[in-house]
């Protein structure tokens, strides 16, 4: 049994691997800022099919908010033994009407949060000597995404401080990787139409759209004893949009 801590838990990819982990017997902590409603049912679900969940809310994007989380999590379980780093948000517009507060929100929620979180978890994986962080990049991490330009920036900046750490903490028995999810229905593209599903399906090799559970089965597998020699790694979760 571990200790889960998955940051932005209460919907879509985090929700499920929530889920994913409980049903292994790990505890779980949710991690939510606004939607407070979801992430409580969350945790009912998973305590009433007998597994252990707790909730937290907290601004990842705050240095001291983030703190009080993991000071909350060594209190209800001693520590956090697998860190998921899911929490973000998307936007599109042009390059030339970013402002200077969408690019702070942006960058703040997407990539300084992962920073304050894995500063917050270290400490207790390298006392153990043993841990898993998991970072949630972006397909636009990898190859840019028009009209994306801040979020792309963001997402990539994940993917070179999970190659960093990785080589930091690999002698600490701490992996660190990310997964970079393709078009998946979350709340996150509740604004593409069916016709822009389609037309995204028809550019991914497999045909399809991907589902939380795609990507929450990729995080669990970076979290398992089959993936201890796995380390500063990207996981493409995107039915082959990017190769």
């Amino acid at each position: 049994m571990r200790n889960v801590l998955i940051t932005g838990a209460s919907r879509g990819i985090g929700a499920e691997t929530a889920r994913l982990f409980a049903a292994q017997g790990d505890n779980v902590i949710i991690n939510y800022f606004r939607s407070n409603a979801a992430a409580e049912t969350l945790c009912r679900e998973i305590n009433s099919a007998g597994h252990k969940a707790v909730t937290f809310r907290a601004d990842v994007s705050d240095s001291h908010e983030t703190a009080a989380m993991f000071a909350y999590a060594e209190q209800c379980f001693g520590g956090v033994d697998v860190l998921v780093n899911n929490a973000g948000i998307a936007q599109t517009k042009l390059f030339t009407d970013i402002t200077d507060d969408d690019w702070q929100r942006m960058i703040s929620t997407n990539l300084s949060s992962v920073f304050y979180c894995c500063r917050a978890a270290l400490p207790y994986m390298i006392r153990k000597h043993c841990g898993r962080i998991i970072n949630v990049s972006s397909m636009w991490g990898q190859i840019g995404g028009s009209c994306e330009v801040h979020y792309s920036a963001a997402k990539a900046g994940i993917i070179g401080l999970t190659k960093a750490l990785a080589k930091e903490e690999g002698l600490s028995g701490i992996t660190v990787n990310c997964i970079a999810p393709g078009v998946i229905r979350t709340d996150m593209t509740a604004n593409l139409s069916e016709e822009d599903f389609a037309a995204l399906a028809d550019e991914t090799p497999t045909g399809t759209i991907g589902t939380p559970a795609d990507a929450a089965k990729a995080i669990l597998f970076l979290a398992s004893p089959d993936s201890s020699f796995i380390t500063g790694q990207v996981l493409s979760v995107s039915g082959g949009f990017v190769v």
